[in-house]
């Protein structure tokens, strides 16, 4: 759905009813269900939410409306689904960790060869 969006950087409540087919009622619920979902509002106190708010909207409305979990149930997997990118992300920074390692080795040895 992320390629459908238009190229903006925030989106008003009305678009993102439009984009996601739910209720207004239903988004402002949620916010209050969800911690993770937490548009920032504008000096008009509009919401104003991001692509990333609504693709966290798209993931809840999958969960509850297509594999019918509960709200408790939503919460639980998406707390679980952030506990997974947060390990992918810890496994791409020991690796990546590896590496600066294996460089910093080499350029020691490096200058201990200039310094000799």
């Amino acid at each position: 759905m992320e390629a459908n969006l238009p190229d903006k950087q925030y989106f008003r409540i009305g678009e993102v009813v439009r984009l996601t087919s739910l209720k207004a009622s239903v988004l402002r619920f949620w916010e209050t269900e969800f911690k993770e979902l937490k548009p920032p509002k504008s000096r008009t106190g509009q919401r104003l939410y991001t692509k990333q708010d609504i693709q966290l909207l798209q993931e809840i409305k999958h969960l509850l409306y297509t594999e019918k979990l509960t709200i408790e149930g939503a919460r639980k997997r998406l707390k679980t689904d952030c506990k997974n990118d947060s390990k992918v992300d810890s496994d791409d920074a020991s690796g990546l960790l590896k590496v600066v390692n294996e460089v910093r080795q080499e350029l020691e040895t490096i200058r201990r060869m200039l310094s000799q």
